[in-house]
């Protein structure tokens, strides 16, 4: 009987109450949900109809061909953005280029380098585009090379600047300044400059261990007045086909021009020697602990009589050469200076001929050499007494050039 009795709560209202009260609101609240669900979902059935509908008027050919031809119109204009933005990235590198060329010519204006007439960003705006600018290094007691040359594979007077102005090509002999300044050192290249206008005098005080340091100068002395395409460094003793024949234009000129469009491109003959760690013998290098063990051979890089760079490597020269370490030989300095940097080497063999027979040979065959010198002398032997054998017997013609476009 105790089982059978009913509970009630404190007020008085039985339990099962409360239970039958719970679930009757909780189906209440079902019911209500269901019917407010049922009444929205028409609307946007509805409305999905109307979509779908409206999406199939659309779908007629004629608004097919419409649509087609409109996004073939938005892809034109993509790719005409992406144009601009190249266009727009390759401007901002060369103005970056033309700053730190700027910066550059600021710099040498205030440690007083001779060839900086104005400031840098106005000397930029008024230099000519050229093709190339070749510097020949000569010394103080070279005037017997110097002359060698002028009479046979560089132009003058008139001609040379008919060479700049015609065929935008830049050759100047480079030389710095005596331990004196105002000495008769100085005095006799200046009368020399007087007579024939073809010198790029240097901030640099000459000296044969010093060739790393003035190699370093003369790039950045060279990108700051001139605007190239290539630089050229030339030593000289060699014989250059530059002016005086077609391969002047051809080899040289069309070597050059086959990777004009390439920012950073580093041409010669590329060589990789040992490295001579004893003391007193030519080419020694007192940094040979560097290179790894003894018998070791340097980094390929391309040998000093001649070798070529773009103008975004000048510019880096010009711009790093306060932290550029400089090594006893002048050409592993370079190629050292190029490590780590996203530069192609150029391999160019006809860039280092041989005299007589190599280069005779290879220009009767209608395939002559950029230049030629001999390995055992690091030039040409004797070059003041043989320049104008070489030059007959492995030149082309003196018109050449001429009736060569670039």
């Amino acid at each position: 009987m105790g089982l059978s009795r009913t509970h009630k709560t404190a007020n008085g209202v039985s339990t099962r109450w409360v239970s039958f009260f719970c679930i009757a609101s909780f189906f209440l609240g079902v019911l209500v949900i269901n019917r407010l669900w049922t009444s929205s979902n028409p609307v946007k059935i509805n409305e999905a109809s109307s979509v779908q509908t409206h999406g199939r008027k659309e779908a007629h050919p004629l608004d097919t061909s419409v649509e087609a031809g409109d996004i073939l119109s938005r892809v034109s204009q993509t790719h005409d953005s992406v144009r601009t933005f190249r266009t727009l990235d390759k401007t901002i590198s060369s103005l970056e280029v033309q700053l730190a060329a700027a910066r550059a010519a600021k710099g040498d204006s205030n440690e007083g380098s001779p060839m900086v007439t104005k400031p840098g960003i106005e000397n930029l705006k008024e230099r000519p585009k050229l093709f190339f600018v070749m510097g020949i290094i000569t010394a103080f007691s070279s005037r017997k090379r110097r002359d060698s040359i002028r009479e046979t594979w560089m132009p003058q007077g008139e001609e040379l600047k008919r060479l700049e102005k015609e065929k935008g090509i830049i050759m100047r002999f480079v030389i710095g300044h005596s331990a004196t300044p105002g000495g008769i050192l100085d005095r006799g290249i200046e009368a020399e400059e007087e007579q024939y206008k073809d010198f790029l005098r240097l901030n640099h005080i000459e000296g044969y261990h010093e060739l790393s340091s003035k190699t370093q100068i003369y790039f950045s002395t060279a990108v700051a007045k001139w605007d190239a395409d290539f630089y050229i460094k030339v030593d000289d003793d060699v014989h250059g086909y530059y002016i005086d024949m077609d391969y002047t234009t051809g080899m040289v000129g069309s070597t050059l021009a086959r990777h004009r469009s390439k920012p950073r491109v580093y041409i010669g003959c590329m060589k990789s020697g040992p490295v001579l760690a004893q003391k007193g013998v030519k080419y020694h290098e007192p940094e040979y602990w560097k290179f790894g063990e003894e018998g070791n051979k340097y980094f390929r890089h391309a040998t000093g009589q001649i070798y070529a760079v773009s103008k975004d490597l000048a510019t880096y020269i010009s711009v790093n050469r306060h932290i550029l370490h400089r090594y006893a030989n002048e050409d592993v300095s370079l190629g050292s200076w190029f490590i780590g940097l996203d530069v192609e080497h150029i391999d160019e063999r006809s860039l280092c001929c041989g005299t007589l027979l190599d280069c005779e040979w290879k220009a009767q065959a209608g395939n002559p050499c950029g230049a030629s010198f001999d390995w055992s002398c690091s030039g040409i032997c004797k070059s003041v007494e043989r320049m104008q054998e070489v030059h007959q017997r492995c030149g082309e013609g003196d018109d050449a050039i001429w009736h060569t476009s670039f």
